[in-house]
């Protein structure tokens, strides 16, 4: 299948890459040409082709449906991106957002699309650095029978069932299969980007009770305590322990266990925190829906707080923020 990929940042060129490399074709474009020239030169030999515009990508797709996936961030840039296809693409065509995009965007943009007969998905695209090895798990939502047509394409980025064991019961027919291989249609537009939304909200507070609960064996030896209650904790050993069957085992702790590996006192990270938006977006939503959300509220406050004062936890969550999607600290 040939699809265009637009944006070529730390996930839209491994994501091309990934699709060269399970039989697909690829037309790449990013206003950094370097980042073209990278990809192109990456990706299988001749599966990948170059474009110089927007106009450029829907011009060398061929079949009869055009398909172009835009991975950039979400606000203005997706927005201006996703109009000037829609005035470019033709009627039965697809247009897909991978981003973060706030998912009531994607239900106003689909409407407007909808009315030039060209579909629109939304596709929350989780997996940051490591998808192109690993895979994406990925959560979308748009017209039925345009996600059904685009298939192939989650099905290669997809990580697929690998070594993880089934979950008992999943034999239902009610359940989605594709969920096993780490994709789902969740809905109507919007739905994707929504339930994708409320991952990184989750993914918020799990961060958070890690960095907490590192600090406070971190801060063990603290001369505020009795000295016979003092224990010098060594955090890399920690960190590996609980990746070996306990309960709290996850990537998130895997990362946190290779960055103390590297260095016990993460002093290459400042501990200020960012935040990519839809931690703020799930607290709205769940206002909205008047669903008390006290966890993943408390971590994105930590957040804020961070910007102005931190201590070893925020080194923890920029460690592993660094770790699963190579975010880089804002430097003042």
């Amino acid at each position: 299948m040939q699809i265009g990929i637009v944006g070529l940042g730390r996930m839209g060129g491994n994501i091309a890459v990934r699709l060269t490399r399970h039989g697909h074709d690829v037309v790449v474009y990013d206003r950094d040409t370097a980042m073209v020239e990278k990809t192109v030169a990456r990706a299988e030999a001749g599966r990948a082709v170059a474009a110089s515009n927007l106009a450029d990508v829907v011009e060398k797709l061929n079949g009869p449906k055009k398909v172009v996936w835009s991975m950039l961030p979400a606000g203005a840039i997706t927005e201006e991106t996703v109009m000037a296809l829609a005035g470019l693409m033709q009627k039965g065509d697809i247009v897909i957002d991978g981003g973060n995009t706030y998912y009531k965007d994607d239900i106003r943009r689909a409407k407007v699309l909808a009315e030039k007969g060209i579909d629109y998905i939304d596709v929350g695209t989780s997996g940051g650095v490591w998808g192109l090895d690993r895979g994406y798990c990925m959560m979308y939502g748009g017209p039925r029978e345009a996600a059904d047509y685009i298939d192939p394409i989650l099905t290669s980025l997809a990580p697929g069932i690998g070594d993880i064991p089934r979950t008992p019961g999943r034999d239902r027919a009610d359940l989605d299969p594709r969920a096993e291989q780490g994709y789902l249609y969740c809905g109507p537009a919007g739905s994707g980007h929504f339930v994708k939304m409320v991952h990184n909200g989750i993914e918020y507070g799990m961060m958070q009770a890690f960095a907490e609960g590192f600090d406070v064996m971190y801060r063990k030896d603290s001369p505020l305590l009795a000295e016979d209650e003092r224990f010098s904790l060594n955090m890399a050993d920690i960190a590996e322990v609980w990746r070996r069957g306990s309960v709290v085992s996850s990537w998130l702790l895997d990362l946190t266990a290779q960055a103390l590996a590297k260095n016990g006192e993460l002093s290459e990270f400042s501990g200020e925190v960012s935040d990519s938006g839809e931690g703020r977006w799930t607290i709205e939503a769940a206002i909205e829906e008047s669903v008390p959300v006290p966890v993943m509220t408390a971590a994105l406050f930590t957040r804020f707080r961070s910007r102005s004062g931190n201590t070893f936890a925020e080194k923890v969550l920029s460690a592993m923020r660094f770790g699963f999607g190579g975010h880089v600290e804002n430097k003042n």
